[in-house]
């Protein structure tokens, strides 16, 4: 039996590979991320509803996994190793290596932060209030602090983060999902 081996390609030699038509990139960000920016061309088939048979093979062309830094596009990679195929490409250091060597991007830079940033600044908020209201204010406002504190163990836990989705709600976040049928 053939081994099954991850390959990784160069920022450089991807865009040479894109400019040839030699080559596809298949984006496994989430759509916030992708929306604000992404490689020109590429295809959005986020790791949280990866689906293998969304990503090509042959047609003469190379699909080449991206994320932000490659550990999203690695786990990609080895779901396709898994699903049969003998050998996947993705980009070495992600989108990082590909702004770091300059190169373009397309996406809207008024995009909202990725939820996963909102959430941070929205937990951190409400923790830094609740435990300011309760040394201050009255102790019972430690118990907002307590609450977020078990939802942040609940969404680690679980993969389910219910302020992600509350803010996923949020009109500023609302205006972008749209973009996913174009993505």
């Amino acid at each position: 039996m053939a081994a099954k081996v991850i390959h990784e390609v160069q920022a450089e030699t991807l865009q040479s590979w894109l400019t040839a038509d030699r080559a596809v990139v298949i984006d496994v960000r989430e759509l916030d991320e992708f929306v604000a920016e992404h490689i020109p061309g590429a295809s959005l088939v986020p790791l949280s509803r990866f689906d293998v048979r969304r990503v090509p093979e042959g047609n003469g062309r190379v699909a080449v996994l991206n994320c932000r830094s490659g550990k999203r596009s690695r786990q990609a990679a080895e779901q396709l190793l898994q699903a049969g195929r003998s050998e996947v490409w993705q980009l070495g250091g992600g989108l990082q290596a590909w702004k770091a060597a300059g190169l373009p991007l397309d996406g809207n830079p008024r995009a909202p932060l990725s939820i996963m940033r909102q959430v941070q600044i929205a937990a951190g908020t409400l923790v830094l209030a609740g435990t300011l209201l309760g040394a201050f204010v009255n102790t019972w406002f430690l118990g907002l602090s307590g609450f977020i504190g078990a939802g942040l163990v609940f969404a680690g836990l679980s993969g389910t983060c219910g302020l992600a989705t509350v803010l996923g709600w949020m009109p500023w976040n609302r205006a972008f999902a749209t973009c996913e049928k174009s993505a």
